[in-house]
């Protein structure tokens, strides 16, 4: 696939993984290089969101956040110090998690970034969806471009390397659609995330990128699985035709389990 090369890619997220974990500031610094970006908030109350020059587009999103920031007392060193061994990457620092949950998906965002889909990257998803709620509340313009305008949403924050989740927001024909080009498996509405606040008038769906034991100190990532996701959404999104899929109001599957 053109602009594709397993070197390059593998050292961008190594990059972003090596962002210190005790603020979003570094993932945002590096989004706010990319021109039109659109920053706005503060604290956990932010978003950083890129308009899509593509036709029919979609709306790419992940979180900056960990839940190894200040505001759960962490005070990690400058650099977050990673090793890769066996196919898998993990923290040096053992009183820390590797922070992949989500800032593999920001990486993702980072390498997808150019095949003219928007892009959101959000705070507080660790906190309650702090900052996609925000978004959705105090930013108007934004929440209604993001539902008008975009065709559906994809979200890349998921543990695991096979399934997928539409939690509230997904339809049975969504879902349908989502197995056929993914090949992943439906894991079933549980909890919440970005997505179940962003969609309004349009599905959407979080993918798994690859990493396991979010939370906790052992967090790791399969550096294969994560590669397996961006070949598929860079493959899947660069279809020229991409449909429209619709949340009609009452066709939810079930509440998230908060």
């Amino acid at each position: 696939m053109k602009g594709y090369e397993k070197t390059n890619h593998i050292e961008i997220l190594r990059s972003f993984l090596e962002i210190p974990l005790g603020s979003a500031d570094g993932v945002f610094e590096r989004f706010l290089e990319i021109p039109g970006a659109i920053y706005r908030g503060e604290g956990l109350e932010r978003f950083l969101y890129v308009r899509g020059s593509r036709s029919n587009k979609v709306l790419l999103v992940a979180h900056a956040d960990t839940v190894w920031d200040r505001e759960y007392g962490s005070d990690p060193s400058p650099t977050n110090e990673i090793r890769i061994e066996n196919g898998e990457i993990r923290a040096v620092n053992d009183e820390f998690g590797l922070g992949a949950d989500d800032r593999a998906g920001c990486a993702m965002l980072w390498l997808l970034k150019d095949l003219g889909h928007s892009l959101l990257v959000t705070n507080g998803e660790e906190h309650g969806q702090t900052g996609s709620s925000w978004l959705m509340d105090h930013n108007k313009d934004i929440a209604d471009e993001i539902n008008q305008d975009n065709q559906f949403v994809v979200q890349l924050d998921r543990c695991g390397g096979t399934d997928f989740n539409c939690y509230k927001v997904g339809t049975g024909k969504f879902k349908a659609y989502i197995k056929a080009v993914t090949n992943y498996f439906d894991a079933g509405a549980k909890r919440s995330t970005d997505i179940s606040e962003l969609c309004r008038d349009i599905t959407g769906v979080n993918l798994s990128i690859g990493y396991y034991n979010e939370h906790h100190e052992n967090e790791y990532l399969k550096i294969a699985e994560w590669d397996h996701t961006l070949k598929v959404a860079k493959e899947w999104l660069s279809e020229p035709n991409l449909e429209r899929f619709a949340l009609p109001f009452g066709e939810e599957t079930t509440s998230p389990q908060i």
